[in-house]
């Protein structure tokens, strides 16, 4: 996949990005890579809640606030 993740503009993994407490691997893998394996994405698409601090893969980063 070449294009990056439709919800990637709003999502707070591009936040914690920009604010330097997100490594550059998460997006590389994920909103500009394989989004569709995103858990953040697939919740987002079913319109679940999923906490801001929630990884790609799942798991929930204390670290992040």
């Amino acid at each position: 996949m070449t294009s990056s993740c439709k919800w990637y503009p709003v999502c707070s993994m591009k936040r914690f990005y920009k604010q330097g407490k997100l490594e550059k691997k998460w997006i590389d893998r994920y909103c500009k890579g394989d989004w569709a394996s995103c858990i953040r994405y697939q919740m987002e698409e079913r319109g679940q809640y999923h906490p801001n601090n929630m990884l790609p893969d799942g798991s929930i980063d204390e670290r992040l606030r």
